[in-house]
């Protein structure tokens, strides 16, 4: 008989509106009815709902997973070793950040000031100070410049801490939208365009639609705010980039 939805929403620690959504886009569509026609799931459905979790876990899109997935030459171990492998390369990441992090902290402890380079060595080839350099060269005559650099002139260690916190928690809530299937013009994605868009007028400067529209294709044009993005969750950066076009749409 299989096992019922219930069931299998405990094995996997999932919702039952979860399974039924998978179920409804073809994700997931179980291999049996019961009598009274409920849905029964078998062996081979749990596998497929076991790869989609270690997918969905590593950032992909539903639809992204349903095309892998469903792939007719793809070979079930190979899924695995590419899970496998992806999965890797984050832990090495995430103990790359937490050491980081570690380093941060003791350096707070003993009263040292870490360089601007052993500040940003974790994320790679970073120089602060030519990124700033590059930004005036860039934007230093617009008047949303000249804006940013008298409102961040007064910003103390705590309150950029508090800023660079509020945002990674609100690009990590956009790369979750894209996690569980949210489309870029969806209301919740295009509210999270309007709250990141809200973000930097609050702590920067005054961000228009239209400015905020440029932004967006810069996370896509230029390659370090992709690997920025993207270190967050696989393809976020053209997904913030379209939910932020989509909610400067919306708003006229």
């Amino acid at each position: 008989m299989g096992h019922s939805v219930g069931q299998v929403a405990g094995f996997a620690g999932v919702t039952v509106r979860t399974l039924h959504h998978y179920d409804e886009i073809g994700l997931l569509t179980p291999g049996g009815r019961s009598h009274a026609g409920h849905r029964r799931y078998s062996d081979d459905d749990l596998d497929r709902l076991q790869q989609i979790l270690f997918y969905r876990e590593l950032g992909f899109p539903l639809d992204q997973v349903a095309v892998l997935l469903d792939d007719p030459d793809a070979d079930p171990r190979a899924h695995l070793r590419r899970q496998h492998e992806l999965l890797t390369a984050r832990i090495a990441r995430l103990q790359e950040m937490a050491a980081a992090v570690e380093t941060a902290m003791e350096a707070k402890k003993m009263g040292i000031d870490l360089t601007p380079e052993e500040k940003f060595e974790v994320f790679g080839d970073f120089d602060p100070e030519q990124h700033a350099d590059e930004a005036e060269r860039r934007w230093g005559g617009t008047e949303a410049y000249r804006e940013s650099r008298r409102r961040t002139a007064s910003y103390t260690k705590d309150d950029w801490k508090r800023i660079n916190d509020e945002f990674a928690a609100l690009h990590a809530r956009v790369g979750d939208l894209l996690a569980q299937g949210f489309a870029p013009d969806s209301p919740e994605a295009m509210n999270a365009a309007e709250e990141h868009r809200r973000f930097i007028s609050g702590h920067h400067y005054a961000c228009s639609y239209e400015m905020h529209a440029g932004l967006g294709e810069m996370y896509v044009g230029d390659e370090r705010f992709t690997a920025f993005y993207e270190s967050i969750r696989p393809g976020l950066a053209g997904y913030l980039r379209d939910a932020i076009l989509a909610n400067a749409a919306r708003n006229g």
